[in-house]
């Protein structure tokens, strides 16, 4: 369907007006209209189109400023509108059912890299990624790890569904092995036998959860979120339980909330199975990411 460049330029200036009243980023009418139109960044920023006779849209108008409208009232994120997120290099998509990929959490693929040594990094191996969600950490491993097998856990039947879809379209369907349950339950086969696991596990406080933005709270699932009383029950869980899994040598790595890396390092040390535990941060300078390896 079409819509004159005048038409779609006309609605665009309101919605600017309507972002800013709401206190919305003007960069994510931006994205919306980049994934909804036939319209690029550079297009949309210059107004080029604005005398265009017509314009292409993946829907009429009126859907458009509807979405808008859940944007702005219901607040509900940009991501889920488009059904569309971008992490690493890849575009994801995603839905209710899973968390949305944060910027932050691209960097546990890399840590990943950076703890193997370089004659490990094409050699045969086991990754789990435990807690899915959308795919993108397990996804991400197999895109580097070219001769690793991937096993992909999530509680959610509908997050798995996505996060298959997923690994399909981007090519990775034969490499990532998808497994519902908590954590390693359903990976007893592979006990003695990974050579990393990573995980971003539930870390916020319960009584924090609620009072997190209203994209997050409202829309974003709670089971990808909530860590209990501390943040740390998952993180405690799966430091006890991994060196069951984990051969000698193995990674164990995964991401925590700011405030969190001294109780998290205490955690896995106290644990006795981990050497080596070592604390990073974000590219804002907040620790953010937690590994160790396996005696």
């Amino acid at each position: 369907m079409f819509v004159s460049g005048l038409e779609l330029w006309q609605w665009i200036d309101r919605a600017k007006v309507e972002a800013i009243d709401s206190d919305v980023s003007l960069t994510e009418l931006e994205w919306l209209l980049q994934e909804l139109t036939s319209l690029d960044k550079l297009a949309l920023r210059l107004e080029s189109f604005k005398n265009l006779p017509k314009v292409e849209l993946n829907l009429s108008l009126a859907e458009i400023a509807k979405l808008w409208e859940r944007r702005l009232q219901e607040r509900v994120p940009v991501q889920y509108l488009t059904g569309t997120t971008y992490w690493r290099d890849f575009s994801l998509k995603v839905t209710p059912a899973v968390l949305i990929p944060r910027p932050e959490t691209e960097l546990l693929i890399d840590l990943a890299v950076e703890a193997l040594k370089p004659d490990r990094l094409d050699s045969k191996s086991n990754w789990v990624d435990l807690g899915t969600g959308s795919g993108a950490i397990a996804i991400g491993l197999a895109s580097v790890l070219t001769n690793s097998t991937i096993y992909a856990v999530d509680f959610s039947t509908a997050a798995l569904a996505v996060a298959q879809q997923n690994a399909e379209n981007l090519g990775f369907g034969d490499r990532i092995k998808f497994d519902r349950g908590a954590w390693w339950e359903p990976l007893e086969f592979l006990k003695g036998q990974v050579s990393g696991m990573i995980s971003n596990p539930p870390y916020i406080p319960s009584s924090t959860v609620l009072t997190l933005e209203p994209e997050v709270t409202k829309h974003e699932p709670h089971l990808a979120l909530d860590g209990g009383l501390d943040g740390l029950d998952c993180i405690r869980h799966l430091a006890e339980t991994a060196p069951d899994y984990l051969e000698s040598g193995g990674v164990w790595l995964v991401e925590m909330m700011a405030g969190q890396a001294e109780a998290v390092a205490e955690i896995l040390e106290s644990q006795g199975s981990y050497c080596q535990v070592q604390i990073f941060a974000d590219l804002a300078g907040i620790d953010r990411f937690a590994l160790a390896y396996r005696r």
